[in-house]
């Protein structure tokens, strides 16, 4: 009897052992995620918002989408992108869909855009332009910088306006497409990004800055571990050239498969359209 009482003992005590160690191993899992959200919690997300640009530039390329939504008088329009982009080299590719007409026709060709420092190249750009030729938009001329104008924000120039971040908060962890993410939210200032950005974008940036209704620029971005951007989203105002009123932009770009292939070949002189192009 005493023998049986040992070993139920024995085994109780075995028992509350083992039941310990579970919930020390889950209260140590738990508490290292804990504490790793503790961690991001505790960084400045300024800081951490400033270097996205860079670490996309270490993560080389990746594939993107894009999407452009207008709004104005009560007409709102979305036009969609998807492509490639060399962040080292600060160059990508990316197709274009302009959104049906008001009738609900859908005859518009995608616009093929080559986005490069200080320049915008796009084939199919509309009526007057022969087939076989591209138009060349030197983007420091443009009164937004070409943040609007082509329809997607380059990339890059999304990720430098971060630069320009003076107020963010972080606001959890989420996913996007798959992949975990830390979502940020804030106000970027574009005559600081100008400032801060590459000599690539620095000129456009500062067009921007001088051309928006504001150069406060509204954003949530969505970086994974590696602290890669995997979404941004900006808000734009700008006022409307020919009917002189605001115009709200809402510009999203989504970023995945990085390290993926990018060949990029920018046209030569004699590709160039010229003439002059119909509005």
């Amino acid at each position: 009897m005493v023998e049986r009482q040992r070993k139920r003992r024995d085994g109780a005590v075995a028992l509350a052992v083992a039941a310990t160690g579970l919930l020390l191993c889950a209260a140590g899992c738990s508490g290292s995620g804990a504490a790793s959200d503790d961690a991001r919690t505790a960084e400045d997300p300024v800081e951490v918002l400033h270097g996205a640009a860079r670490n996309l530039t270490r993560a080389g390329t990746a594939k993107a989408r894009t999407s452009m939504e207008m709004a104005t008088g009560g007409t709102r329009v979305t036009i969609r992108g998807e492509g490639v982009y060399d962040f080292a080299d600060q160059v990508g590719r990316l197709k274009v869909l302009l959104p049906q007409d008001p009738a609900g026709a859908d005859g518009h060709r995608p616009i093929t855009e080559l986005l490069a420092p200080g320049a915008l190249y796009m084939k199919n750009r509309g009526a007057g332009v022969p087939a076989d030729k591209w138009v060349r938009v030197d983007t420091a001329t443009l009164s937004d910088g070409n943040l609007v104008t082509g329809g997607a924000t380059d990339p890059f120039a999304a990720a430098e306006l971060l630069r320009g971040a003076r107020k963010a908060a972080y606001m959890g962890r989420t996913s996007v497409a798959g992949a975990a993410v830390r979502h940020y939210r804030g106000k970027a200032d574009l005559t600081v990004a100008a400032r801060e950005a590459s000599a690539g974008n620095r000129a456009a940036l500062r067009a921007a800055a001088r051309g928006f209704a504001t150069a406060t620029v509204p954003f949530d971005v969505y970086l994974d571990d590696q602290g890669r951007i995997r979404k941004v989203r900006h808000r734009f105002s700008f006022v409307n050239g020919q009917q002189k009123s605001t115009v709200a932009v809402s510009s999203t770009t989504l970023l995945y498969k990085f390290g993926t292939a990018v060949d990029v070949h920018l046209p030569k002189a004699k590709d160039i359209f010229a003439g002059r192009i119909a509005e």
